[in-house]
C-alpha cells in the first residue's frame, strides 16, 4: 500500500473514532446502562474512544507528512483531514443518528470542500 493511501485509510479510521468521541454520546440515553450517568463519566468515556482517534492520527500525519518521507505537504494533510473528517461525520449521521436529512445546501458546501482540496493541490 502506497504511503497516500496508508495515510488515508488511517485517517478515516480516526476520524470515525473522532466522530463517535465528539457525538457518539449524545446517543448514550437511548442505551440503558448509560441513562444514570453524570457528565463527568460522559467525558471520560468520550476520552477513552479518542484514544483510539489519536492512535491512528499520529501514524497518519507521521507517514503522510513530506517530511517525514510522505507525499504530502503540512497544508495539504489537513485539508484531506478536514474533507475525510466531514464525510466521516456525514456518513455516521445518516446511518446512526438518523435526525438530521441531508440538504441540498449540505451538498454544496461538500461540493466547495472538494474544491479546496482541488486549489490545495493544485501547483
Amino acid at each position: 500500500m502506497t504511503k497516500a493511501l496508508l495515510t488515508v485509510f488511517l485517517l478515516i479510521c480516526s476520524n470515525t473514532f473522532m466522530t463517535f468521541a465528539w457525538y457518539g454520546h449524545l446517543k448514550f440515553h437511548e442505551m440503558k446502562w448509560s441513562q444514570n450517568l453524570g457528565l463527568l463519566s460522559i467525558i471520560f468515556i468520550s476520552w477513552g474512544i479518542a484514544l483510539f482517534e489519536y492512535m491512528f492520527q499520529v501514524p497518519a500525519n507521521r507517514i503522510g507528512f513530506k517530511e517525514y518521507g510522505g507525499p504530502f505537504s503540512l497544508l495539504e494533510l489537513k485539508v484531506i483531514q478536514e474533507v475525510i473528517s466531514l464525510t466521516v461525520f456525514v456518513v455516521i449521521s445518516i446511518l446512526v443518528f438518523k435526525s438530521e436529512p441531508l440538504k441540498w445546501n449540505h451538498l454544496v458546501g461538500m461540493l466547495f470542500l472538494v474544491l479546496a482540496v482541488f486549489f490545495i493541490f493544485k501547483k
